[in-house]
């Protein structure tokens, strides 16, 4: 009797335990085909764009219209006068040819070829970037240009493509656009994020906000928005809207020189300039990401802080008007060094019959030339436009940071390049 009991517990035992190990094992099956799906739906596309810029989940994007090569002509549908000094236009450009708009990444800028007047009355033609300043996925591109005024008390002039787009682009008119281009842009994780905007490199923050809080409601982002005065302020209205319906979103508008009539708290939330030290008081301890564009100066205070603070360089990303300008701390300035091979490198400039010595600290090639009276068409100055295509002869070069134009193999792009052995450059 008691071997029978035992005999009928251990088949009971046995029932139960089969019926776990199915069930696990069921439900094994099912966590590894989604664990199998959501990996096949990460995989980056091939948009010639580092995978790493792509580690998040399957988020909702524009419909994928391959890039144009070359230019494509676009029209001025709309412009707007964005702050209260009136010295920033949005201008609102869609397709001539009426086809879709290629996507783009949230931080990405447009390259214009810009047919300007001279004072003679002939024209000449420039290149330049500005940031797109809205979210992908529109039916339009945007960009937010200032007004570059000449610096007070200096010989210097205007700036020449800000100011033809303010007094000579009119809705209706016709630009030539090179496709979206540029590796400053917001990737798709769920790590918590700092935008800082200084002045007009407010835009492509607009362009990163706009899209993460569409597309990633939940995920944590900080704004800091560094102007002088209420005056220069752009979409107010609009962040102040985003900040009110997304709790995930914190907006800080830092004054350094608030008008009378600008009141704290009410206004503006911080009176200064966007700091380290600023970041630290009121940033919580998480491994947050760094995006940064605005002037020179307010760019190596921040970056030279955070290298400083700790902050790792894989999490500090950073546009400025002219990145090569941007001093980095030893340590990180170092990294940067490593690829010059040679500490007094000969550069030869064989159009100019121009033969002369190289040492780092001296700037980019095109700095260089232009140092010592070599003539180089120019346009961005960021590695964007190509103007600066030099074809090298022989040595190597370097880029800090790989350029957005793809050079033509044999040759450079002096503005972001240095030279890494003796060079012999056509220029």
């Amino acid at each position: 009797m008691n071997m029978t009991s035992l005999s009928l517990l251990l088949w009971i035992v046995l029932g139960i335990s089969l019926q776990i190990l199915l069930w696990l094992g069921i439900g094994f099956w099912r966590h590894w085909g989604e664990y199998r799906e959501l990996r096949t739906g990460l995989q980056p596309a091939a948009t010639g764009v580092a995978s790493h810029e792509f580690n998040a989940s399957s988020l909702s994007e524009p419909a994928l219209v391959p890039a144009w090569n070359g230019f494509r002509s676009f029209r001025v549908e709309r412009k707007e006068i964005e702050d209260g000094a009136r010295s920033v236009c949005s201008f609102y450009l869609a397709p001539e040819d009426g086809q879709p708009l290629s996507g783009f990444l949230p931080g990405q800028f447009l390259t214009f070829r810009l047919d300007v007047p001279t004072p003679d009355g002939r024209t000449e033609q420039l290149m330049r970037c500005y940031s797109l300043s809205d979210a992908p996925g529109k039916e339009f591109y945007r960009v937010s240009i200032k007004r570059v005024s000449a610096p007070a008390g200096s010989a210097l002039p205007p700036g020449r493509s800000s100011n033809h787009f303010h007094d000579h682009v009119r809705v209706g008119d016709t630009l030539q656009v090179r496709a979206p281009g540029g590796h400053f842009h917001l990737d798709r994780s769920d790590a918590p994020v700092v935008l800082i905007g200084g002045g007009i490199g407010i835009t492509p923050a607009l362009s990163m906000l706009n899209w993460c809080l569409a597309e990633q409601p939940g995920r944590e982002v900080w704004l800091y928005y560094g102007v002088r005065n209420g005056s220069e302020i752009i979409k107010r209205a609009d962040l102040e809207a985003l900040a009110a319906a997304h709790p995930n979103f914190q907006l800080r508008l830092c004054f350094s020189a608030p008008q009378p009539e600008d009141q704290i708290g009410r206004d503006y939330q911080h009176k200064g300039r966007v700091d380290v030290r600023l970041l630290r008081a009121e940033l919580p301890l998480k491994p947050y990401h760094f995006y940064i564009c605005g002037p020179t100066p307010m760019m190596e205070g921040l970056v030279t802080g955070l290298d400083e603070w700790g902050v790792p360089d894989a999490h500090i990303h950073y546009e400025a008007f002219g990145p090569a300008s941007i001093k980095r701390s030893p340590a990180a300035a170092g990294k940067d060094a490593a690829a010059v091979l040679q500490s007094d490198i000969v550069v030869t400039f064989a159009k100019s019959g121009k033969q002369l010595s190289w040492q780092p600290g001296m700037g980019s090639l095109l700095e260089f030339a232009e140092a010592n009276g070599v003539s180089v068409d120019s346009g961005c100055r960021v590695g964007g436009c190509g103007s600066c295509q030099t074809t090298i002869k022989s040595g190597e070069v370097a880029y800090s940071q790989a350029p957005d134009f793809d050079p033509e193999p044999g040759s450079c792009l002096l503005c972001t390049c240095t030279p890494k052995t003796n060079v012999t450059l056509e220029a």
